[in-house]
Order: C-alpha cells, then structure tokens, then sequence
C-alpha cells in the first residue's frame, strides 16, 4: 500500500474526512437530519394521518423520511467526495416532503398534513442546505472545487 501512486492523496482526502466528521457543525448536522428523516418517517402515526385516504401520504412520508435519515446521516466521514451530491439529494427530498399533500393521490391536504410536511419539509431542506455548504467548503479547501 505504501507504494500506491495515489497514496498521497488518498491520505489527504482521509484527513480531510476525520476532520469534517468531527467538527460540531457536522455532528450537529448529521445528528439534526436523522432525526428529521425519523421523525418524517414516523409522522403518520405521530401527528395522527387519520382514514383511508390518508395510507398513500402516509406511505410517502414513511419511505422518504427513511431515505433521508440514510442519506444524511454519516456522509461527512463514510463518503467525503460524495457528500455535496447526497446533501443535494436530500434537498430534493426536503421539496418533495414540502408538496406531497398537494401531489399523493386523494384529498390529504388538510390543516394537520399540510403543517406537518411544509415545516418537516423545509426543516429537511435547511439541514441539506447546511451539509452541502459544509462538503463544498471542505472540497473548496482541497483544491478541487465545490464537487
């Protein structure tokens, strides 16, 4: 290993990485976000998404707030490069879970839906927008630029 033609760097994206994971911005990000996604993901049962109208809502939000908590929990340290991508992932998860009441088939944009996805939504969105200002800053600083 020690001979590897990229071990110089290979070292130096590994640093960056340790130190990324271990600022308190990044923990506190990381922490925040899976538990939004958790929390959209048990939000049916929760807030209280009441008859049959309600399951494909339910369904969404269950499955989007498990693929965010996934997808921003850990990236900083697990997939460095590849962070800024997956916190612009989560934005789009963020907007998705902020128009679902309005897009779900069926009439589920009532006050208690409508609430609860616009403020988990835009809270998942800010928590992205943070991690991927975050990896751009830690790429601006390796010298590749914000990808």
């Amino acid at each position: 290993m020690e001979n590897h033609p990229d071990i110089l760097d290979m070292r130096q994206r590994h640093a960056m990485a340790e130190r990324a994971t271990t600022t308190s911005r990044a923990q506190a990000i990381e922490t925040l976000a899976l538990l939004t996604g958790l929390y959209l993901a048990a939000s049916p049962w929760i807030v209280g998404f009441n008859g049959g109208g309600f399951a494909r809502l339910a369904v969404t939000n269950l499955i989007t707030g498990i693929g965010y908590a996934l997808l921003m929990s850990g990236g900083f340290g697990r997939a460095y490069d590849r962070t800024h991508s997956m916190a612009w992932a989560a934005c789009a998860l963020g907007l998705w879970t902020i128009v679902a009441p309005w897009v779900v088939a069926g009439n589920v944009d009532t006050t208690r839906t409508v609430v609860n996805n616009i403020i988990t939504g835009v809270i998942a969105l800010l928590l992205a927008l943070a991690a991927s200002a975050a990896a751009s800053m830690g790429s601006d600083r390796s010298g590749r630029g914000g990808r």
